[in-house]
């Protein structure tokens, strides 16, 4: 008989209850990793902070912090974090953009 193994915090000795656990363990794997970007919508829009921002933009933080002192982009300081609405990153990417030449 299969020696006992410890699975879930408690003690096991079926295989087919270890390999359910194993299925469970799995899925709850991969539920993570669906939603691990998730942002909630508040009022229709999505909120993202300063790394989501530096990734989405591609600039370094010291850039996204020129850009809020120079009033380039808008932003909320909400206990000590900042926020960016995410549409208003996207905006002012339109308002930088230079078409290419013929």
């Amino acid at each position: 008989m299969e020696k006992e193994k410890w699975k879930s915090g408690m003690m096991v000795e079926d295989k087919q209850i270890l390999d359910f656990i194993s299925e469970i363990d799995e899925a709850i794997d991969k539920v993570k990793e669906t939603f691990k970007d998730y942002r909630p919508l508040l009022n229709g829009d999505r909120w993202i902070s300063d790394r989501e921002a530096e990734d989405f933009l591609k600039v370094s933080r010291h850039t996204l912090f020129t850009y809020r002192q120079k009033g380039l982009m808008p932003y909320v300081l909400l206990c000590g974090k900042m926020l960016y609405r995410e549409r208003d990153l996207e905006e002012l990417l339109q308002r930088n953009y230079v078409p290419a030449l013929k």
